[in-house]
């Protein structure tokens, strides 16, 4: 029986660690010029994204992302993503990692949590799916290179614009976000394209019909929307 216990230990442990991961995470470092940079890292479902940014400007420095896995106390990460290097995009980097209550060692940075994955509704990699045009939700294929990807923690966002074929980043934004009787709200910490919009707040209905989420309301331009997102399992 004693060795039935250590072996399923052994099995347990990288899962228990990919689960401890899970959310969002903070570190925070000085650029040498007086300016404090911000890193955010989601962990959400088998994927990753980590934003770069100016505090408390927001202006936006960079970002990275993908798949990830766990493999004893090491992290695989997989990029898809990469605004500053894009030569990373389809290779894997192998960090060592622990945690320990709310810290994270990972590679030469240390981390803060931010949140386990809760309160928010939508805490998971969502890709666009669909819009409503004309009354009618016109369906989008994500089985190809290029790909609108939202990932959230409880209290963190991130949207990503990419294409894995051409390792091309076309944008990004993020910040946190709430839900709350139907409403998302999204309050906006950066934004590639514009960082005028840093600290503004955009409010959205939100529902989850069949595991799918139907986003509606207005754009930061004030276009009307209907999105419909799914979670993403490849």
């Amino acid at each position: 029986m004693k060795n039935i216990l250590i072996t399923l230990c052994l099995l347990l442990t990288p899962l228990l660690h990919g689960q401890d991961l899970q959310g969002a995470w903070t570190t925070i470092e000085s650029d040498g010029k007086g300016y404090q940079v911000e890193h955010t890292l989601i962990f959400t479902g088998s994927y990753f994204s980590e934003a770069i940014f100016e505090k408390p400007s927001g202006k936006f420095l960079g970002t990275k992302g993908g798949s990830y896995s766990v493999s004893e106390d090491d992290l695989n990460l997989t990029y898809e993503y990469d605004s500053r290097s894009p030569g990373n995009v389809g290779k894997t980097k192998n960090d060592s990692f622990s945690i320990t209550e709310n810290n994270l060692e990972l590679g030469k940075l240390s981390w803060t949590r931010i949140d386990d994955g809760t309160p928010g509704d939508l805490f998971g990699a969502w890709l666009i799916t669909g819009r409503k045009r004309d009354g009618e939700i016109v369906k989008r294929d994500t089985s190809g290179p290029r790909k609108t990807m939202k990932i959230l923690s409880g209290t963190r966002f991130q949207w990503i614009a990419y294409n894995t074929a051409t390792k091309e980043f076309m944008g990004t934004g993020g910040g946190t976000y709430t839900t709350v009787d139907g409403k998302y709200t999204e309050n906006i910490g950066f934004f590639s394209r514009d960082d005028s919009r840093v600290g503004a707040s955009l409010e959205f209905n939100y529902e989850l019909k069949d595991g799918d989420w139907h986003h509606s309301g207005f754009s930061s331009k004030g276009n009307p929307i209907y999105e419909v997102w799914s979670k993403r399992t490849q």
